[in-house]
């Protein structure tokens, strides 16, 4: 008990001990979020009683799944199974490994990711925009809309042409027993969805669930945790609504405000004190979020005391604010901070070249996070692919890949006849080349290259049937067989890459000795869920946008593009109180110092723009006359709310007086208008 409660605060430990029923902690930044959830599994399991298998605990990157666990294991003595506790899309991995044979899908199925998708989508249609595409087939998985749905929901001819990709792009997927990152979550509803018995016997398993950052969540995530609570309600939620900024990939920011309406009887606890920013920090972050009006209202109390007021660094243009950046990093690394205390974030990515150009000149290491991943490398995707058809030989686009690498004299006509043969028999191009009669082969191909052909088949096969005895000695053999550096080992960035191949076997090795039963399918799946937070580690200065910065801290942060038209963007389609809540986790990142940088021009999209300040130093309170701060409500239309003398009504409008909001209000028929503080919200 002692060791759970010893670092927790009132509020926390108040969270902690409410196991019953649907809970909402309102966790703000800095908080102790992550100190709360842990410690309230670890509650449940080492004082209450509850078994570790009938909890589960969802997050969203691997990199808090991996701290959460550690947190928690360091709380909880002798048990002989570990918690699950994983992302959402680990656990409809793990969920579809046991069930998808339920829709006559075999279980060795692999995890495409983005760029397989792209690449698949462009197979199929190379016309339309693939990101467009690629985005749309996402937006129908989530909203559990068919190919035939999608078709019939639309008549624009465009749409209607997605609607058809979408048709042969799930005919690929299945052909080749593959799933993309939405069918881990969509395929998993479905199951729980079309099996009731399924349904009752997972929630049974898990009878203690807790989400971490819940304002991410989508409705299809909604949807799925109503199914896994179908035999209990003891749901914990833990998330913050002034960071919902997830808005644009699906994220519902109703989920959090509305969780009460979802889950009845929900007890609210609310986490002010923060541990992480300086006062001064949390003062302007307060000041700009008071400004929302779709909030639940809570307001960061600094633990830490004061420290430095918050700097405005103005420069004339981007490459004099790249200078002084660089200046002022160079000072904090002389005083003696670590480079990895420092980060520079960004709303839009095009923002961080002048900073990157800025850093290079001033000699001072940097690493961009979200740019082009370590596996997203032509020479890793390479290796993949190999792992990928060794694993399943019938997986087309992963041998499309590499049937020609290292050399084997195809050319791409030769592919593509070879494919067309394989499609008229209505088999893999793996099953054609292996058991065609070497005469139709050599129709098809050289003479000289149909030996060359099957004996690659043989090879992957012979691999495969050697991995079965050794999965640690697979890259050996992997390399004995094909040779696959040779690849590169002529090309002009050799070094470059073949050091990247050699992290790559090392990575294979170390995740074989850390699971030593680990299949090369598991393998390949945990890549496939790596996140864009998994790369900030090491030491050097981080650029980022904002939005990969949320979750994690540093000691000093520079936000740059504090302009109208960065942050906030504005525009068609921009959500002001979204940019509000992105500003609010941009200044809540930073533990000691936070620099606003705002530029009186900048050269974008191929020519030189004068800007304008961004509201937002008006609306922390950085700038006279903003220093008055409208006071805010925490209601909206639609909601119901109670009055002393009028009884039980509902909100069909909300306008300004004052410094107050004035609700119109039905009571019943009757309409009134009222002050928001002569009601409550229900």
């Amino acid at each position: 008990m002692e060791k759970i409660f010893n670092k927790l605060n009132e509020s926390q430990a108040n969270a902690v001990k409410q196991t019953e029923g649907p809970v909402l902690i309102l966790a703000g930044a800095g908080s102790g979020k992550t100190t709360t959830i842990v410690s309230r599994l670890a509650y449940l399991i080492e004082v209450v009683g509850i078994p570790a298998s009938n909890t589960l605990t969802l997050t969203f990157t691997n990199k808090a799944a991996k701290e959460m666990k550690e947190r928690s294991l360091a709380m909880i003595e002798n048990i002989a199974y570990p918690p699950l506790l994983c992302t959402f899309h680990k656990f409809g991995l793990l969920f579809l490994k046991f069930n998808i044979h339920l829709i006559g899908r075999a279980n060795n199925f692999v995890v495409i990711d983005t760029d397989d998708k792209k690449r698949i989508i462009k197979k199929i249609n190379s016309e339309l925009p693939t990101p467009l595409i690629a985005s749309e087939i996402s937006r129908y998985k989530n909203s559990l809309l068919s190919p035939d749905d999608a078709y019939k929901q639309t008549e624009l001819f465009n749409y209607k042409q997605i609607a058809e990709v979408y048709a042969e792009y799930e005919k690929y997927l299945k052909e080749n027993n593959l799933v993309d990152f939405d069918d881990l979550i969509a395929i998993t509803y479905r199951l729980l969805d079309e099996n009731p018995e399924l349904a009752k016997a997972t929630s049974e398993r898990y009878k203690y669930i807790m989400i971490d950052e819940y304002q991410d969540t989508n409705e299809l995530q909604l949807k799925l945790l109503q199914k896994l609570c179908t035999s209990h309600n003891n749901l914990c939620v833990v998330g913050d609504d002034d960071q919902s900024i997830y808005g644009w990939r699906g994220a519902n920011i109703r989920n959090i405000i509305e969780f009460d309406k979802d889950f009845n009887g929900a007890t609210v606890f609310k986490l002010e004190e923060n541990y992480r920013s300086r006062s001064p920090i949390l003062k302007v972050a307060n000041a700009l979020i008071e400004h929302n009006r779709s909030r639940l209202g809570k307001k960061l109390i600094a633990t830490r005391g004061s420290g430095e007021d918050v700097t405005i660094l103005n420069s004339n243009d981007e490459n004099e604010e790249a200078r002084k950046i660089a200046q002022n990093i160079q000072k904090l690394l002389d005083a003696g901070v670590h480079a990895k205390e420092i980060a520079v974030l960004y709303r839009v990515n095009v923002l961080s070249r002048s900073i990157e150009e800025g850093l290079n000149r001033s000699g001072i290491n940097y690493r961009l996070v979200g740019g082009l991943r370590f596996y997203d490398r032509a020479e890793i995707k390479d290796l993949i692919s190999y792992i990928r058809v060794i694993t399943n030989p019938h997986d087309d686009f992963s041998l499309k890949r590499i049937i020609n690498k290292p050399k084997r004299g195809l050319g791409k006509a030769s592919i593509d006849k070879i494919e067309l043969a394989a499609n008229a028999q209505g088999s893999s191009i793996f099953q054609y080349i292996k058991n065609v009669d070497v005469k139709e082969l050599e129709a098809l191909v050289k003479k000289k290259n149909t030996l060359t052909l099957k004996t690659f088949m043989q090879s992957l096969e012979d691999v495969a049937a050697a991995t079965k005895e050794s999965t640690y000695d697979f890259i050996d053999i992997l390399e004995e067989t094909f040779h696959v550096k040779d690849i590169y080992s002529n090309t002009q960035d050799a070094q470059e890459r073949l050091l990247n191949m050699d992290e790559f076997y090392g990575l294979f090795r170390d995740f074989i000795k850390k699971s030593p039963e680990a299949t090369l399918d598991e393998f390949l799946n945990e890549l496939t869920l790596q996140s864009e937070q998994d790369q900030v580690e090491g030491e050097s200065i981080y650029m980022m946008s904002i939005h990969a910065s949320k979750g994690l801290e540093f000691e000093h942060v520079f936000v740059i593009g504090m302009e109208e038209g960065f942050l906030p963007l504005v525009g068609e389609g921009s959500d002001l109180e979204e940019e509000r809540r992105l500003g609010y986790v941009a200044f809540t990142r930073a533990k000691e110092t936070l620099t606003l940088c705002h530029a009186a021009s900048r050269f974008y999209k191929g020519r030189r723009s004068d800007l304008e300040k961004s509201r937002f130093f008006n609306e922390a309170g950085l700038c006279e006359g903003s220093l008055i701060v409208e006071k805010n409500t925490a209601f909206k239309k639609g909601d119901l709310v109670r009055h002393k003398i009028f009884g039980t009504g509902r909100i069909n409008g909300i306008s300004k007086s004052g410094r107050e909001f004035k609700l119109n209000i039905n009571f019943a028929g009757t309409k009134r208008e009222i002050l928001a503080s002569f009601v409550e919200r229900l």
